[in-house]
Formats: C-alpha cells, sequence, structure tokens
C-alpha cells in the first residue's frame, strides 16, 4: 500500500493486520481520487473508519490542507499517526481514536468538512447511517463530498433525501463507491 501521488508520491504506508481492517484496494482508491481530483485542493477531509489513514493521506498528498482521522482501534491510530509522520502530513493531520457516534456527537457543528470518506466494516452495514448522521451534526456544508465505500449496492435503500445527490455509483468487485453531493438549502445555512 503507498501514496499513488501527490507531493507524498510512492511512500509505503503500513496497515495494521486483522479482520477489522481492511484497507482500500489500489484499483478503488485510484478510482476514487481520479473522481475527486479538482475537489481536493485546499479542501478539509474527514476520514472516519480510518484504518491505515490511507485515504486521508492521500487527499493531503493531493492537495488537501487538513485531514482528521477516526477509527476506534488504539493500534490503528498508532499506524495511522506512524505514516502521517512518515510522509510529512502530521502537523495538517488531527487523530482521535473513537466510535463514529461518540465523535459526531462530541464534535457537532464545531467543524464542517469539504469531502467526508465512510469505510465501515462491511458486515455493520453502516456507511448510509454514518452520512446521514455527519449531516445532522451540522459537519456538511452545501457542496459536501461523501464518498461511500461498502458492498451494498444501493446504500441508501428506502432513504429519501433531496440533499443528497448522486455524483457517481461504480462496483469494483465486491465493492461499491458512491459520491454524493450535499446541496444544503439556503434557509439551513
Amino acid at each position: 500500500m503507498r501514496i499513488i501521488t501527490g507531493s507524498a508520491r510512492g511512500i509505503a504506508l503500513k496497515t495494521l493486520e486483522g479482520e477489522r481492517t481492511r484497507p482500500t484496494a489500489e484499483k478503488v482508491k485510484e478510482a476514487i481520487f481520479s473522481a475527486l481530483q479538482f475537489d481536493l485542493e485546499g479542501r478539509t477531509f474527514l476520514d472516519l473508519f480510518a484504518g491505515s489513514g490511507q485515504m486521508g493521506l492521500e487527499a493531503l498528498s493531493r492537495g488537501a490542507v487538513r485531514a482528521v482521522f477516526i477509527d476506534e482501534g488504539r493500534d490503528a491510530m498508532e499506524i495511522i499517526k506512524e505514516n502521517a509522520k512518515k510522509t510529512g502530513f502530521f502537523e495538517k493531520s488531527h487523530f482521535l481514536v473513537s466510535d463514529y457516534r461518540n465523535y459526531l456527537r462530541k464534535a457537532a457543528g464545531r467543524e464542517t468538512f469539504d469531502i467526508v470518506f465512510i469505510d465501515p466494516p462491511y458486515a455493520e452495514r453502516i456507511a448510509a447511517d454514518a452520512m446521514l448522521r455527519v449531516i445532522a451534526a451540522g459537519m456538511a456544508k452545501h457542496g459536501t463530498l461523501f464518498v461511500l465505500e461498502s458492498e451494498e449496492e444501493d446504500v441508501l435503500a428506502g432513504v429519501v433525501r433531496e440533499d443528497l445527490v448522486l455524483q457517481k455509483a461504480k462496483k469494483y468487485g465486491r465493492t461499491y463507491v458512491h459520491i454524493y453531493r450535499y446541496v444544503k438549502e439556503k434557509d439551513d445555512e
């Protein structure tokens, strides 16, 4: 696993071995960042379920100004910090060991993000819940992009939201990637 391009191009990243950590496949990561390439420069990035931190670090390598890494595993967070130091992005990063629900409840309204990457353990099927909780916590603004990685073909099945516009949906093996743009109502701002 490595940084694909940008200022930290080619730097190898460590990952945590185990069943709960499933790093995003290189092919999927390349496709996601190809779709985001014009939306990264100068942006803030929230990496929920961060694992090794590779997605937030890739965003920083491509011009994001800040990344927040959330993972409930202490071992995973140590790997993320090590990877952030190795890539030179430690100072542009914020790290928190927390369950996503607790983090969103405690951080509600304190910060908004331009891009939110959500890749929970597939078996939990909570990608949509996490996205909706980010919105409910007031941490999305008009234009925020949500990138959801899951094994669900219709990640928002049964949920009707006029404020979420599907930008892209693609299948890679058993993995589905959905990119939604949050379109906040003017009255809500």
